[in-house]
């Protein structure tokens, strides 16, 4: 009987399955994220970089066992409570660790030793899960990728990828040596029998792209001990009986051609685009049952279908995600636009696993940073949710005893305030609690495209609607129209900023506040674009801070600058945020210019009626870190000159300090012109947010961009997801208890 089927969800489905109030009770939700470099002691004294990428558990699921390959060492994790991870130390491998197994008595690593391309060496390395000590290192022939267990404990299989020279020949195989896939037997006590003498299975020959020189790179076996082996760059998989360590079958991974994707470098999400006739180029592989299996269709030099695609044994496709991976990630603002044009969201994971009596298939995208849950229903397999993971999702481990699901995510960056983590997952009967926002189709029926967040203002009249713009990142500036009275939120319509009928260029808009009172239509946009110092390096042109009054098709009216001499005194924090009151225009002025006291920034106040500019001085919060800084990210309106001021610092994660709302009342004060001495306004603190965002056991990120107030008093706030650029790509989208 066929247990799958190729037919796809329509996109009316898809909505409805990926909103939270219609899925089933039970569902998948964040329970923790756990900084890895934390698990290398004391902070002062932890690695710059330290990540985790391939992720397994000991038997009963209390112990997690993960590589780190900038520091070649296997760490471990106490998940006994899995909303509070504990770290139990690293072990030092010696080598680059490319994946682990964990057995009953041993946790099983690949360590990768190769000190050139043409002479790739590596062994496993056992290691004793009591002691943590290194008790036998088995040599694999080559350099390994891969390593799997059998669940009856006999067998360990290891895909030796012996990967090739990306600068040499411009990647093109053939590169010799030859990879292969080396097999162990194991022993009841966990030791493997043939330690001093791997068996070698040849897979040289099979493939149709360059035969001679075959690269596997993940493998899985099933329950009657058959090794699924995906050869990604020749784009074949290979089916190996393990007992007899015999090719059994192996076929093409085949091609894929997908329509309304974005496969475009022009840093604007639009989902009009195909691909035709790509080659599939498999990562991941998990089986699914004995006689199906999934795989992650990642790319590597010719192809990456943006896909995952489930076969049966016999090499038939019976079901494929399409285009809907690339759907899910723009509607939930987490499309990598960035590498559009490449392989798009990079489905680099996957896994199958029964929770109970219902079947899964997880698939992570390395670029977009999130998850697609799939899950079987009678003939077919319907997407039933979208989980953010972190930055860069690698591993993927289901632990269904418990009901846990567990994600490394492998990218790392302190400079930035990005680091690599460990996400656990609860299946429980809980509401879905992402995502906070996701987009309605547009007009071709494919999600709108949408993505970091800069700035946010609330309908003058609609308490159910508010407004928000996305920053310079992308080369289309655009309103997004946001429908709060939904769960999640929905973006249900964009307005795009234009300039003589043509989209405007060379802005980055931070800041949004609805027009309205006796001056202006309240159908018409106050936005301000921030302004930046030249930089050589960056080959970035100075720009000046400009507030900008545009109707409501979204087409700029008037432009208007400060004056040059106090413009003169910027630096790369300007305008961030705006807000209108009467007849007067608030600008929020990021951080400290030169002209500013210390720790202080300012309100640059725009009399509408007469065009004249004047401003008062901002008190900065201080934040502790070496490298930290505070600033505003956006303003609102509440009314009798007094506003609400959203303040916060650079820093994410576990270093964030500052996210904080405070009242400030303008009528205090006296708006001076420039060059005379500005009066210092008081704030007082209404509500820090990093209380709330500590609830959402995420890295909480460092730009809480966007702030609005709702006519009924509502208070909602939205963060910059920076593009899935420089983060993992979620979007936090609060409504604030006040």
């Amino acid at each position: 009987m066929n247990y799958f089927s190729l037919k796809k969800l329509n996109l009316a489905v898809l909505s409805l399955v990926v909103a939270g109030p219609v899925l089933a009770d039970k569902s998948f939700n964040r329970i923790s994220t756990y900084p890895v470099y934390t698990n290398h002691g004391a902070s002062a004294k932890a690695p710059k970089k330290a990540v985790a990428e391939i992720v397994s558990a000991t038997k009963d699921g209390m112990t997690l066992v993960y590589t780190d390959s900038k520091q070649e060492a296997l760490g471990f994790l106490d998940i006994t409570s899995p909303s509070q991870p504990k770290g139990l130390g690293v072990v030092a491998l010696g080598g680059e660790p490319t994946s682990v197994s964990v057995g009953t008595h041993f946790a099983y690593a690949g360590v990768n030793t190769s000190k050139a391309y043409t002479n790739p060496t590596g062994h496993v390395a056992l290691v004793d899960l009591k002691t943590q000590q290194i008790t036998a290192s088995c040599d694999v022939k080559g350099q390994p990728d891969s390593v799997a267990l059998s669940s009856d404990g006999k067998f360990l299989a290891i895909a030796i990828e012996n990967e090739r020279d990306e600068e040499l020949n411009d990647g093109e195989i053939p590169q010799m040596p030859a990879g292969h896939v080396a097999v162990f037997d194991v022993n009841a006590d966990g030791s493997l029998k043939n330690c001093d003498a791997v068996s070698i299975v040849d897979v040289t020959g099979l493939a149709e792209i360059a035969p001679s020189d075959p690269e596997p790179e993940f493998v899985s076996i099933n329950d009657d001990n058959i090794a699924a082996v995906t050869i990604q760059e020749n784009n074949h998989i290979v089916l190996i009986d393990l007992k007899s360590r015999k090719v059994i079958n192996h076929f093409t991974a085949g091609k894929v051609s997908l329509d309304k994707v974005d496969n475009s470098k022009d840093k604007s999400i639009h989902l009009d685009g195909a691909i035709n006739d790509v080659p599939r180029e498999p990562d991941a592989i998990a089986w699914v049952d004995n006689e199906h299996f999934a795989t992650a269709d990642e790319g590597d030099y010719n192809g990456g279908s943006r896909t995952a695609t489930i076969f049966n044994k016999d090499g038939k496709v019976v079901f494929s995600t399409g285009n809907e991976l690339e759907h899910l990630a723009t509607r939930l603002g987490h499309f990598p636009e960035k590498r559009a044009h490449k392989k798009g969201t990079e489905p680099e994971g996957v896994i199958s696993a029964d929770y109970g009596n219902e079947k899964f298939m997880f698939v992570g995208m390395e670029r977009a940073g999130l998850m697609a849950i799939y899950r079987q229903k009678g003939t077919s397999w319907e997407l039933t949710q979208g989980l953010p993971t972190g930055w860069r999702p690698e591993g993927i481990l289901a632990i269904p005893q418990r009901n846990l699901l567990v994600v490394a995510n492998e990218k790392d960056k302190k400079k930035i305030g990005q680091r690599s983590t460990i996400t656990l997952y609860e299946y429980a009967n809980k509401p879905v609690s992402y995502p906070m926002l996701e987009s309605a189709n547009a007009k071709n029926g494919a999600p709108i495209g949408w993505g970091a967040l800069s700035g946010m203002s609330a309908d003058v009249s609609d308490s159910n609607i508010v407004y928000a713009v996305n920053d310079g990142f992308y080369k289309t500036s655009d309103i997004f129209k946001i429908d709060v009275s939904k769960s999640p939120a929905k973006i249900i319509d964009t307005i795009r900023i234009t300039k003589d009928g043509k989209k405007a260029k060379k802005l980055d808009i931070e800041g949004i506040a609805q027009a309205k009172g006796a001056f202006w239509s309240s159908n018409s946009f106050w936005l301000v674009s921030e302004g930046r110092l030249e930089d050589k390096k960056e080959d970035k042109d100075a720009r000046d801070n400009v507030l900008l009054h545009v109707d409501a098709l979204g087409e700029i009216k008037a432009e208007y600058t400060l004056p040059s001499k106090l413009e003169a005194n910027k630096t790369n924090y300007g305008f961030e945020g705006v807000a209108v009151d009467g007849n007067h225009v608030v600008v929020a002025v990021q951080s400290t210019w030169k002209d500013d006291a210390e720790n202080h920034t300012k309100l640059a106040i725009f009399n509408s009626e007469k065009k004249t500019w004047a401003f008062v001085s901002y008190p900065l919060d201080k934040a502790s870190g070496k490298k930290s800084w505070v600033g505003l990210s956006d303003i609102t309106s509440i009314g009798n000159e007094q506003f609400m001021v959203l303040e916060r610092d650079n820093q994410a994660g576990d270093k964030a300090e500052v996210k904080r709302i405070y009242k400030i009342d303008l009528s205090t004060v006296n708006a001076k012109s420039y060059g005379e001495k500005l009066d210092v306004v008081k704030k007082e603190l209404v509500t820090d947010l990093l209380p709330a965002l500590n609830e959402l056991h995420t890295w909480t990120p460092a730009k809480i961009e966007g702030m609005a107030k709702t006519k009924d008093g509502s208070l909602f706030i939205v963060s910059d997801n920076d593009a899935a650029n420089d983060s993992s790509g979620e979007t936090i989208f609060m409504k604030i208890k006040q």
